[in-house]
């Protein structure tokens, strides 16, 4: 049986610069108002990091790897996959 891939939600921004985090992915992530984001951004990608209240070394961490891949992937170092080998390497993590 093959397994449905899931198709990323669509969100706009306001005039405030705001940006409406879906339902669906709120809901999945456990986000409620008052929730705290690292946010990074490098071209046309951002990425926003749930943390807890107070930033653990583990968020520290993440954000630290986060900014090493932006790096790779400005200097050309990375992989290119077909949309099935992408998934299956998904599944790994």
């Amino acid at each position: 049986m093959k397994k449905e891939i899931e198709i990323p939600e669509i969100t706009r921004l306001s005039s405030k610069g705001q940006v409406v985090i879906p339902t669906k992915v709120r809901k999945k992530m456990k986000i409620k108002e008052g929730s705290v984001f690292a946010v990074s951004a490098k071209k046309d990608m951002i990425v926003l990091k749930k943390l807890g209240t107070k930033i653990k070394a583990e968020d520290l961490k993440t954000l630290k790897l986060l900014e090493e891949a932006w790096e790779d992937i400005e200097k050309g170092r990375y992989e290119v996959y077909s949309k099935k080998a992408f998934f299956k390497e998904l599944k790994k993590w």
